[in-house]
């Protein structure tokens, strides 16, 4: 997983997520469904990159 927001790819998994983010997995699910807007593929949570942006600079990014 890279350190730069640059070479992330534009959908994201939660695990990816996490990894970015040096979180736990309990974490990272918390935060998807809590403040990450994000788009659901049958089991699959996806998250957008841009979503992953406003989160990081505070803005409000709620589903």
């Amino acid at each position: 997983m890279t350190n730069k927001y640059e070479d992330l790819p534009d959908v994201l998994t939660v695990d990816q997520v996490r990894l970015f983010l040096g979180i736990g997995r309990t974490q990272a699910y918390e935060l998807v469904h809590t403040e990450l807007k994000h788009i659901n593929i049958g089991r699959r949570i996806l998250v957008p990159k841009s979503a992953l942006l406003k989160l990081l600079e505070g803005e409000e990014n709620v589903n």
